[in-house]
């Protein structure tokens, strides 16, 4: 089993990486703050704008420790990795996979999705006895029941992905449900992303940023080339096969921002509005959220498929393995992740 190392995430704008030897060494106008050694580190995390020493990219490569970069609110920006691990055969298996199974790849993924999303309203619905009869939160429910039997009578990639887009607008309808603390100062209406007009919103793109970043990382480990993708179309630039697989792995991120809101763990004081409408984190913001995002990575799971207790940081690159093992014919189906 992989061994879970440290997510190093650089929340100092002014900070700059550069490269010691067997260290990372972060300074902030030339005083070192801190050094890492390369050995205890899988992944970089970059909120900084003044960059990176082009020693300490290529040292990473060779380690194939990628750095993603993401804007300080939040948005993707760019990543450097190194070559694809594995052989050309697998992403040529890869390529001709999708072609022939995208379509099932896509309904039980997206099936996997809306399971994985019933589960966590209804485990709100366990912890708070007077939802159990909400209306809206029922019909919510029938919708997903029905998600899950539409995807499959699907003849293309495009239904399932608008069978999808109905499931999701009618669960984000109820969201603010799931948020029962009623000290929480704030709260959803609808899903907004680029950009997010609400510290919800904020929260909820945040942590979708990071997760995907993660699963990027562990497609290109385990020789999967992260931007072709089953389900997402392709782009430049996007890793679509990442975006496919966070799918069924966004529960964990909308029960994590439920938390953080319902704990009050985060609160006004660590958003700030544009003049634009956007909402973004502040630094004192990221930094919680990114503290406790590590602290929930650590946390161990069973694995549905596995029935092995695992970190959940190791989820990524569990599911990529698996997906791997599909593509190179060793496993008659990929299992999608399942709540339990």
């Amino acid at each position: 089993m992989r061994k879970l190392l440290n997510t190093i995430y650089v929340t100092n704008e002014l900070t700059y990486l550069t490269l010691d030897g067997e260290n990372l060494v972060c300074k902030i106008e030339g005083e070192t703050k801190l050094r890492i050694p390369f050995e205890n580190i899988e992944n970089i995390v970059c909120f900084n704008y003044v960059g990176c020493s082009p020693a300490l990219m290529g040292k990473c490569v060779s380690k194939t420790i990628p750095i993603n970069f993401i804007s300080p609110q939040g948005k993707f920006l760019a990543k450097v990795c190194g070559e694809t691990k594995g052989n050309v055969f697998l992403r040529v298996a890869q390529i001709d996979k999708f072609r022939d199974s995208g379509l099932a790849l896509a309904q039980n993924t997206m099936a996997a999705k809306f399971s994985n999303t019933r589960q966590l309203i209804r485990r709100t619905l366990h912890d708070n006895p007077l939802l159990r009869d909400n209306v809206q939160i029922k019909k919510v429910m029938e919708v997903l029941d029905s998600g899950i039997e539409k995807v499959f009578s699907a003849k293309t990639i495009e239904e399932v992905m608008g069978i999808e887009g109905n499931c999701a607008q009618n669960y984000f309808s109820i969201f603010n449900k799931l948020i029962t603390n009623e000290k929480v100062p704030f709260t959803f209406e609808l899903r907004t992303k680029r950009p997010p007009l609400d510290p919800v919103n904020t929260l909820l793109s945040f942590v979708y940023t990071l997760l995907t970043s993660e699963f990027a990382a562990a497609l290109e480990t385990v020789g999967l080339d992260s931007y072709i993708g089953f389900c997402h179309s392709l782009r430049s630039g996007r890793s679509s096969l990442a975006c496919d697989l966070v799918e069924e792995t966004r529960c964990i991120v909308e029960r994590f921002v439920i938390t953080l809101l319902n704990l009050q763990i985060v609160g006004e004081k660590d958003f700030e509005k544009q003049v634009s409408g956007a909402v973004w984190l502040n630094d004192e913001g990221r930094k919680k959220v990114l503290t406790r995002w590590q602290e929930k990575k650590r946390s161990d799971i069973v694995h549905p498929y596995l029935k092995q207790k695992i970190p959940l940081g190791l989820l990524p690159y569990v599911q990529s393995n698996l997906l791997a093992k599909y593509v190179r014919g060793e496993l008659e189906s990929y299992p999608s992740y399942l709540l339990k």
